[in-house]
């Protein structure tokens, strides 16, 4: 079975509907479920969001924290998932942002950082970040970074659990 479709059927299984707040992949994480049958129950929807104008004005991403942060970081992958969060009706958030060629020099081609937000309650999301390398050509990173932010679903999902009391 496809590690796609697996993901699939653990979004089915917990009841999560998913938002993606894409930069480099440019919608290829919505797309990439989409196609599965019956993806429309798990996805909400997707936020493309290539441009610093852009993920200021559909997410609320701060301008400090783009000051402060180079804009392929955890801080930004992960205020771009709590606004795609606050901006739908899904409970889970996936989002990105990176490099894939060598367009910066501070941070190598094929860097992606993201961040995982899950909704928790009164509390506020609870968000996992990771920052990822990945080789290859630009359609080859961002295909593989897309899969990346499906697969690691049912991973952080998981330590929601682990970080309850009395676990």
């Amino acid at each position: 079975m496809d590690t796609i479709e697996e993901v699939a059927k653990f979004m089915r299984s917990e009841s999560l509907l998913l938002v993606t707040a894409e930069s480099c992949t440019a919608g290829l994480i919505a797309a990439t479920l989409a196609d599965i049958p019956g993806a429309g129950k798990l996805l909400d929807c997707a936020f493309v969001v290539y441009s610093p104008e852009a993920k200021k004005r559909c997410l609320s991403v701060k301008q400090s924290t783009m000051d402060r942060c180079n804009l392929t970081s955890e801080e930004i992958a992960q205020e771009m998932a709590e606004g795609a969060l606050g901006n739908s009706r899904a409970n889970v958030a996936v989002s990105n942002t990176g490099v894939v060629d060598d367009t910066d020099d501070d941070i190598p081609a094929g860097t992606q950082c993201f961040a995982w937000a899950f909704e928790a309650g009164t509390n506020g999301p609870a968000v996992f970040t990771e920052t990822r390398r990945f080789m290859g050509d630009r359609v080859a990173i961002r295909e593989a970074s897309a899969r990346y932010a499906l697969e690691r679903i049912p991973h952080y999902f998981a330590k929601l659990d682990e970080s309850k009391p009395g676990k």
